[in-house]
């Protein structure tokens, strides 16, 4: 550096260009005749460290804010500056005239005047107006694909639940990727469809994720962000439960991928109650959270983005995934009781149970908080072993005496509660020579009892045995099954079964009708307006997708005081 060189500086207040036309103009400006250095930056403090760091930094810089143009020019003398700084609009000019259309809307307004079908406005204006813009947006009744940072939580709060009232989606602030019925929005990658949808409160995690499934032969259906402080206790995680909601209700996607970093706690829970009424497989990764369990019920924990990826891809490869069928069964049916001869199958049934149920009581529970206060007398979901001491004294065992147990079963089957029965039937040498010529006709009865009555009643009957053993594996299962039971030889495989029935028969309600989006919002062609960076209307029409550019500025020339009147004057408040 030597002390004939000048630095001028120009700040233009509010003047928003793409990063690309901004590092264009900059190298524009450093090429031309006499200069020797210039920076063209967004007046942010660590766009001013860079510029001190390169000498580029005079002390009229400091006037300008985070959502200004800054523009310096290092330069041999005075007059060389003075040019450089007149060439900057020519410049500006030449690189709009090449690329923009013919006519810009110059507000949000006009621009959806032009385009009535935009169902979509991508906002990237700085974070003090983001908010403005989206409010206005939501008036107009289009949902927000909002990419500026810097928006203050309580605005970010308002606006979603404006939008959540209002039936729509606000995917951020700090929200940078989306992809919606195959349109990548802001720095998605391009995928091929498939049946995978994903929530992701982490943009580059949904990148990640989303180039890995297609990497693996999957696809996607829709992809929607949410922004990172959308899990927050604060937030409520708004945006996540509308998106968790509407994946459910596609009949496109049959498996949703839920992804961020940990949840607050309280948040978590509610997600991963939702999640598991999605009737779907959703496959959790809650980055560095430990999971509960491998699977629990319908949802699959996973810990890594290949690995969730990978899960994704299998899941949705399993063309035998199905809802289990409720409606046979009346209002208010939604208990199971087991009942149960042999200990261990008892012990393991309440082991896997406890992946799809948040309590399961017994006389032999895995949780003593869950310990029947009467054996004698069940309570919600309950398992009985009736191998234990207080059945079995002065009493043959129940592998070999059934009496104890259809009595049971009955009681269990005249509560107008109970949904489903599930008991073990042991073969084998010692065990009942005939156990279903006993158990098949009270199976019978009951559910004949609880038809009369209006009721469904499902059993469910794990039958352990060989075809050596003398009961006949064969002639049991059949009388089993003549009598309505459901037969299955793996206790896994019908406890699971058992579980996803009483997963679907106990799903919370919604919690509130406000999160239901209409589905043409995923199902449509996307339209789009796009307030921001130009680069995001060039991304969408290389896609294919409709969109039109606002050449956006402040209102009231940014005087945030007449900005906040405008706002209520126009009702967006």
């Amino acid at each position: 550096m030597t002390t004939s060189t000048v630095l001028k500086v120009e700040i233009r207040r509010g003047a928003y260009y793409d990063s690309v036309v901004l590092m264009q103009l900059q190298r524009a400006l450093a090429a031309l005749p006499g200069v020797m250095d210039a920076g063209v930056v967004m007046g942010t403090p660590a766009n001013k460290e860079m510029l001190a760091q390169s000498n580029l930094l005079a002390p009229d810089s400091e006037g300008a804010k985070a959502d200004d143009l800054l523009i310096v020019i290092r330069a041999a003398d005075d007059a060389a500056s003075q040019v450089a700084l007149a060439e900057v609009d020519t410049l500006l000019t030449r690189r709009n005239s090449a690329t923009e259309q013919e006519y810009l809307p110059q507000s949000l307004e006009s621009a959806a005047r032009m385009l009535p079908e935009a169902q979509w406005v991508l906002i990237s204006v700085a974070g003090r107006y983001a908010a403005g813009v989206a409010r206005e947006a939501l008036r107009r009744g289009k949902n927000v694909f909002l990419y500026s940072d810097n928006v203050p939580v309580e605005e970010e709060i308002a606006l979603k639940q404006r939008a959540q009232a209002q039936g729509q989606l606000v995917m951020g602030p700090d929200c940078g990727t989306a992809i919606i019925n195959g349109t990548g929005l802001g720095f998605a990658n391009r995928v091929r469809r498939g049946s995978i949808g994903m929530v992701a409160a982490s943009g580059t995690g949904l990148q990640a994720v989303t180039a890995r499934i297609h990497y693996l032969g999957g696809g996607i259906t829709h992809a929607l962000g949410t922004g990172g402080r959308d899990l927050s206790e604060a937030v409520g995680a708004i945006t996540s439960r509308q998106a968790l909601t509407l994946l459910s209700q596609d009949p496109a996607t049959s498996v949703i991928v839920l992804l961020s970093k940990p949840p607050a706690p309280a948040i978590a829970s509610q997600l991963l109650e939702l999640a598991s009424a999605a009737g779907k497989p959703v496959v959790v990764n809650f980055i560095g959270y430990t999971p509960p369990a491998r699977q629990r019920g319908n949802l699959y924990f996973a810990t890594t983005f290949d690995e969730t990826a990978a899960l994704a891809v299998q899941l949705a490869s399993n063309t035998t995934a199905s809802v289990p069928d409720t409606s046979r069964f009346a209002p208010g049916q939604r208990y199971l009781r087991g009942l149960f001869s042999g200990g261990t199958l008892a012990y393991e049934a309440l082991l896997i149970l406890s992946g799809y149920l948040p309590a399961v009581y017994s006389n032999a529970p895995l949780d003593k908080h869950f310990l029947l206060p009467n054996a004698h007398e069940s309570q919600a979901h309950t398992i009985v072993d009736l191998g234990e001491d207080e059945f079995t004294v002065g009493r043959l065992h129940p592998m070999m005496d059934n009496e104890l147990r259809l009595r049971r079963l009955q009681q269990e089957a005249d509560d107008p509660e109970v949904a489903l029965i599930l008991l073990d039937v042991v073969l084998g040498d010692g065990a009942h020579p005939d156990p279903a010529s006993e158990l098949a006709p009270a199976i019978a009865q009951a559910r004949a009892r609880t038809a009369e009555a209006g009721r469904h009643l499902e059993v469910m009957a794990i039958v352990v045995g060989t075809e050596e053993d003398p009961q006949n594996l064969e002639r049991q299962m059949a009388l089993l099954q003549e009598a309505g039971a459901q037969v299955e030889q793996s206790s896994e495989q019908a406890v699971r079964q058992v579980g996803q029935l009483l997963q679907a028969l106990n799903a919370p309600a919604p919690t509130a009708a406000v999160e239901r989006v209409d589905l043409s919002v995923l199902q449509q062609p996307l339209v789009a307006i796009n307030v921001g960076l130009e680069s995001f209307t060039e991304s969408l029409t290389a896609q294919g997708a409709t969109a039109l550019q606002v050449r956006w500025r402040p209102p009231a020339g940014g005087n945030e005081r007449l900005m906040s009147i405008l706002e209520r004057m126009r009702g967006d408040r």
